[in-house]
């Protein structure tokens, strides 16, 4: 195990207009990683923010897609075979409406739940066969429309836990390469905060 290659991608959209934004929890959560690894993002030719380094003591490819959301899976694609990294040892991080905020999810395969870049990723790849981390947003106040709640900012009550949820992300992440899923899923689905809910 300790000689296969990951790729670690956290999905968000690219700009500093998007960077508070609930879509962008994957790139909160590849930021994290690339600290603790010590590395910086540096543009590649896949269209994505790369950082290579060793996490949980394997090899990884750090990645955040420069492509926007919706088109996430031309980047993973690009990367898994510029890396020969296969479907099994990609993770992809990203938010989830399904899930209530304060609540952190592995999961491998399964359907897309109507997210974009979940959808890119499954039809690049040609399948649903990677691993995920589900950063739980929740559902959106009222009658919002849910593209535009994942667009917008978390709020307020909800930034004092972000930091937290990040870094349990994060140790979700090296958790899945060193002890493998179920042991991940036994370990942390059981440990989540309070859910909390948006203001309405």
């Amino acid at each position: 195990m300790e000689d296969q290659r990951w790729l670690v991608v956290g999905l968000g959209n690219p700009g500093p207009e998007y960077a508070g934004n609930r879509h962008n929890a994957g790139f909160m959560v590849s930021d994290e990683l690339a600290a603790r690894v010590g590395g910086r993002f540096k543009v590649h030719r896949s269209r994505a923010e790369i950082v290579e380094g060793r996490l949980a003591g394997a090899p990884a490819v750090l990645a955040k897609p420069l492509s926007f959301m919706n088109l996430s899976g031309g980047p993973v694609k690009a990367l898994a075979d510029f890396y020969k990294v296969a479907p099994a040892n990609v993770v992809v991080i990203h938010d989830e409406l399904d899930i209530p905020y304060g609540a952190l999810r592995a999961k491998l395969g399964g359907g897309d739940n109507g997210h974009n870049g979940l959808k890119s990723i499954t039809k690049s790849l040609a399948t649903r066969d990677y691993l995920r981390i589900r950063f739980g947003i929740g559902r959106p106040p009222g009658r919002m429309d849910a593209a535009a709640f994942v667009l917008k900012d978390f709020a307020t009550v909800e930034r004092k836990d972000l930091p937290f949820l990040v870094d349990r992300a994060a140790d979700m992440v090296e958790s899945l390469i060193r002890v493998g899923l179920e042991a991940t899923q036994n370990t942390f689905h059981a440990a989540d905060l309070n859910p909390v809910k948006p203001p309405r």
